[in-house]
């Protein structure tokens, strides 16, 4: 076992979808950093260890990442200990294609080649849709799957999907910590225990406690996290993963700064335009999954999983609705929903060849009910001065006085019922040693009930959809890939939470995402793959008003994604590991619709992004760390009315190996003290990155 990585010290387990990372050091004694997963294989041989488990995210079956005709980044474990990296958002940074949504303070929310969700978020390949942050204690690897994904996960994923890969207990027993601090105050501590009970059973449990601070005046919270975990060898072809994932949430609601003059308001960047005694997020959430997998003779292979999730999530805030820059004017709300899911799903996977034909067959079903009820109560301010008309405005301070307001009563309260019905089947054919033809259809029947408590409307509709997916891979040597894809998604027009379906909405079909894909992925040595992609992304089926009677909406509106992205992830030199990347984006509305008008470009959606992460090991004892993300600049909102100015960012970090059981890492987060503006909820809700920050790290192992 390797000291000093989180793979093991915190004993990385199978994923649902792949197999454990590798463990090993290097000749010299210096811990090796796997940025490139063991089990994603890139020249085009499986890895033994792949066994019966499903194979790569992108397929449901055990496919080599480069087999697969499609763009995917992934941030090891290893990569998100080097960066000191424990939430979601913080890591997704580091990936080109993506940017961040402030998610209103209190939720994970994301633009994946322009499209926005807050839904297309899964563990171990199944639905994880509540809104609320996500941690990482008790995850092996993060992966984005690029471009439309409904043959595997269903509705949604128009411009990507996002897959935590959970860590599992491994037939092993060790206990091992990490705890942290910043300059801020804020702290991290994270205990993982795995316990081989027997030849057949295995245990494990990782917990966190972790408290927030940054910049902003007032912000604070702290996350809870505990995640015991179980593998049973049932015999020698069956195994039984058993977890359940308990995390509570609560923090401070920051709502970020309003615009003035078309970009974000400057001079305030701690200044908290909310009430501390009012602003503030809870989210509990509660998953259980079980996943029974077997091996049958003949190729065949079966797995089965279910999941329940319930989650209890309350967020309130006093916001900046805007800003003349002498007064700040404000709104605010509660807001309160309860989710529970069910979500079965069984894959059969067929593997059968002649020699010069090799076919990979998969064959499924997901079913999964849920129910959602959620209301709100608005805020209603009163200056105390019966002249004023402007009881919400207060002046522009460095802390801002909130006028009296009180809560007024429940004014949104739906409540929702989504039931749906999958089966899909996909084949992966290899002809010869040089065309590979990967082609699918997903049949999803959606239906959805909803009832506006407050005024007794009620709304259901039932939508039955193929989704297609078809790719051809050229491989011209085993270490190149050269390939074309094309790929269907579509989302009901209730949006992607399914909180209420209005009479106007409920006539509609749903929204249509269309992906088309050329791209390369070639392995230049045994640890590094190299990766490109040109794609667009056509959204169709968008509401717009009907040029002959403007009462009336019609599915006229059209919008479109194009872009160019490239990458290199692994171990480049034995000193030298990496993960670079950068992508072109361009994309605008092609007709007046709900969004806008033809021709605005997508929000947030910047021209130029570039991440680089890099590791340089120096000695056998000592490493540093050197990472930059660019983001161009971007519109705030479909408005194109305000402005993200562009930003560079520049991070750094120290390793320090004592022992084979002891290191310690120092990481710095903006180097040069940039002052900007990475993320923003429509026009008058734009976060400030937080200024110079160094992170203190203590990692163990007994």
């Amino acid at each position: 076992m390797k000291p000093f990585t989180r793979a093991a010290l915190l004993l990385a387990g199978t994923a649902m979808a792949a197999p454990a990372m590798a463990s090993t050091a290097s000749a010299d004694g210096q811990p090796e950093r796997d940025y490139l997963p063991s089990d994603i294989v890139v020249k085009g041989e499986r890895a033994d260890d792949y066994g019966t488990d499903d194979g790569s995210t992108a397929t449901k079956t055990p496919t080599p990442l480069i087999d697969v005709p499609q763009a995917v980044s992934f941030i090891t474990e290893d990569q998100l200990e080097d960066q000191a990296v424990h939430q979601l958002g913080d890591a997704l940074r580091y990936v080109p294609g993506i940017s961040m949504e402030t998610g209103e303070g209190h939720r994970d929310e994301v633009f994946i080649r322009g499209q926005e969700s807050t839904a297309d978020f899964y563990i171990d390949g199944l639905r994880d849709d509540a809104q609320y942050y996500r941690s990482l204690y008790n995850i092996e690897r993060v992966e984005v799957l690029k471009g439309a994904n409904a043959l595997i996960f269903g509705r949604g994923a128009g411009g990507g999907a996002i897959n935590r890969v959970a860590k599992r207990a491994e037939f092993q027993s060790a206990i091992s910590g990490e705890a942290s601090v910043d300059s801020f105050g804020a702290f991290a501590l994270l205990a993982d225990v795995n316990h081989a009970a027997s030849d057949s059973l295995a245990l494990r449990l990782n917990a966190t406690y972790e408290e927030f601070d940054n910049d902003r005046d007032f912000y604070e919270g702290r996350f809870i996290g505990i995640s015991p975990t179980l593998t049973a060898a049932l015999g020698p072809d069956t195994t039984l993963y058993a977890s359940y994932t308990y995390d509570n949430d609560e923090r401070v609601t920051d709502r970020g700064v309003p615009s003035l003059n078309g970009g974000p308001l400057t001079g305030f960047d701690s200044t908290f335009f909310g009430d501390p005694d009012f602003n503030f997020a809870t989210a509990e959430v509660n998953i259980a999954r079980l996943r029974v997998e077997h091996a049958f003779n003949g190729g065949l292979s079966a797995n089965a999983s279910l999941q329940f999730a319930d989650y209890d999530k309350a967020y309130q805030n006093i916001v900046p609705s805007g800003t003349d820059g002498t007064d700040v004017f404000l709104g605010g709300y509660r807001d309160t929903t309860v989710r529970r899911n069910w979500i079965g799903q069984a894959n059969g996977i067929w593997e059968a060849g002649t020699g010069t034909i090799e076919s990979t067959l998969l064959f499924g079903f997901e079913a999964s009910s849920q129910d959602t009820q959620n209301a709100r109560q608005t805020v209603s301010f009163d200056d105390g001065d019966p002249l004023t008309t402007d009881d919400n405005a207060t002046p522009l301070a460095e802390t801002i006085f909130i006028p009296a307001y009180t809560l007024n009563p429940t004014s949104r309260s739906r409540d929702s019922q989504l039931s749906t019905l999958s089966f899909y089947v996909q084949e992966q054919l290899q002809i010869g040693d040089y065309i590979e033809l990967v082609g699918g259809l997903r049949w999803d029947r959606f239906d959805l009930e909803t009832i506006d408590l407050i005024n007794g409307v009620e709304g259901d509709r039932v939508d039955e959809e193929f989704s297609p997916r078809a790719g051809v891979i050229v491989k011209p040597t085993p270490d190149l890939s050269i390939y074309a894809s094309y790929a269907q998604s579509f989302l009901p027009q209730a949006g992607d939470q399914f909180l209420v379906l209005s009479p106007d909405s409920a006539q509609f079909e749903p929204e249509k995402f269309t992906n088309y894909e050329i791209g390369a992925k070639w392995a230049p040595l045994s640890n590094v793959l190299v990766s490109a992609a040109l794609f667009r992304l056509e959204r169709t089926n968008i509401r717009a008003t009907d040029p002959a009677d403007p009462t009336l909406s019609v599915l006229a509106g059209e919008s479109r994604a194009e872009g160019f992205e490239i990458g290199a992830v692994g171990e480049v030199t034995d000193f030298w590991k990496a993960n670079l990347g950068y992508t072109y984006l361009d994309g605008e509305l092609l007709n007046d619709n709900a969004f806008g008008d033809a021709g605005q470009r997508l929000q947030q959606l910047p021209r130029h992004s570039i991440s680089a992460w890099n590791r340089f090991d120096v000695t056998d004892t000592i490493g540093f760390g050197l990472g930059v993300i660019h983001q161009s600049e971007q519109f705030a909102s479909f408005s194109n009315d305000v402005v993200l100015p562009a930003y560079w960012r520049v991070d750094a970090a120290a390793f320090y190996t004592v022992s084979d059981r002891l290191s310690l890492q120092v990481n710095i987060e903006n180097l040069f003290d940039e002052t900007y503006y990475p993320s923003a909820h429509g026009d008058n809700n734009i976060q400030p990155a937080d200024p110079f920050s160094a992170r203190f790290g203590v990692r163990f192992e007994l």
